[in-house]
């Protein structure tokens, strides 16, 4: 719970951070009359703001603190610094950057707006996000406080989920993924393009089942069903991960080939294709919505190389779809990856490369440009 005083009256309501933020102790109520400078100070000093104002004020005063927290000066620039010194290492970089991102997303997240049990808000000029927060949260018995942040975030996804990402076209038909809010959207296209341009291992001409490890959205899925794989099953832990691919199979019509199941990377039986897209950086995630990026010791990647061969059939294939931006970081060597596939007994068959096309790969202002821009995205064609 969240507590702050109006008066002489005291406040209390559910506090909700998919951040995993531990509810603030000290919080002032605000208004229209805040400016943005006062704003500055007391999200610097650990002071949260509850707006009761103008809605639409509120998304200004926000942007105004974005503009504040990213403003080049001696002090704030440390990261652009480190990255231009030559003496620091790629992986003081990232780390520093990673603590940045921290700092800017915790001083951007003071900004609190109240929510009503049934996800409306009573503030002046507020939107309707009712629809947009049942989607992320679910109903709710109780009223609760978020980050106005975390609020947009959850429009910006209910939007994604709208109108959906265009992933490949059949038959002149633009086939589209709609992403949930906290399930990685699948905006990254060239990972897409090696599964389908991969040569299909000759045992799915005998026995033609496969599995997406990790399916998330449940695009790999939809693309290994529009290779004509006669049937898929997709496995994730994630419960938001769960629906949101089983709302792209049904979109689709593709429930008699892809069965979605909940479990931990691999269904009981054995397949002749096995394809994976595990979290690409071995780093803490700071958030839920991180999960699909940062992995903690790579710990999806040693499992699914570890257990793979026991679920391959004779004459299949594990696919491993990995950026080496973890190499390039400092996170991971290339030895370390090739000894991870040795020591499970696995041998590469093959391997596809494609260079990234995203925006980050050309900002030479981007903290981890040399990085980003020597990136190579890989499909690791594993077999026993």
């Amino acid at each position: 719970m969240i507590h702050w005083s109006e008066g002489e009256y005291s406040y209390s309501a559910k506090w909700h951070s998919e951040n995993g933020i531990a509810a603030h102790k000290k919080i002032q109520i605000v208004d229209d009359t805040l400016t943005a400078d006062i704003a500055y100070r007391l999200a610097c000093a650990g002071t949260a703001m509850l707006y009761k104002g103008d809605f639409q004020n509120a998304r200004q005063l926000l942007q105004a603190l974005v503009r504040r927290v990213d403003k080049p000066s001696k002090k704030s620039n440390r990261v652009d610094r480190l990255a231009k010194d030559k003496t620091k290492s790629p992986l003081d970089t990232f780390n520093l950057y990673r603590l940045a991102q921290s700092q800017r997303a915790r001083i951007l997240g003071m900004l609190l707006i109240p929510v009503n049990a049934d996800h409306s808000i009573s503030l002046r000029r507020a939107p309707d996000v009712i629809q947009a927060c049942l989607e992320a949260y679910g109903e709710q018995s109780e009223p609760y406080v978020i980050s106005l942040r975390e609020l947009l975030g959850v429009i910006s996804a209910h939007e994604w989920r709208k109108k959906g990402v265009p992933v490949l076209a059949r038959d002149d038909e633009e086939i589209r993924i709609y992403p949930h809010y906290g399930v990685f959207s699948p905006v990254r296209g060239e990972y897409i393009e090696l599964v389908l341009k991969a040569p299909l291992p000759s045992a799915l001409q005998n026995h033609s089942i496969a599995f997406d490890i990790g399916t998330g959205t449940g695009v790999l899925s939809v693309v290994l069903a529009m290779r004509d794989i006669q049937k898929i099953i997709a496995t994730d832990q994630d419960v938001r991960a769960i629906a949101c691919a089983q709302d792209n199979v049904d979109r689709l019509g593709l429930q008699s080939r892809i069965e979605i199941l909940k479990t931990n990377l691999f269904p009981a039986q054995k397949a002749a294709l096995i394809v994976c897209n595990p979290p690409w950086l071995p780093a803490r995630p700071s958030s839920s919505l991180e999960h699909a990026v940062y992995d903690l010791e790579s710990q999806m990647l040693k499992g699914f190389l570890d257990k793979l061969k026991d679920h391959l059939s004779p004459g299949g294939e594990g696919w491993l779809i990995l950026s080496d931006l973890a190499e390039h970081l400092g996170l991971r060597s290339r030895p370390e990856l090739l000894s991870l596939i040795e020591a499970a007994g696995l041998k590469v068959v093959g391997r596809l490369d494609t260079k990234p096309v995203h925006q980050k790969a050309f900002n030479q202002e981007d903290p981890l440009y040399l990085a980003r821009s020597a990136e190579i995205t890989s499909l690791w064609r594993l077999a026993i």
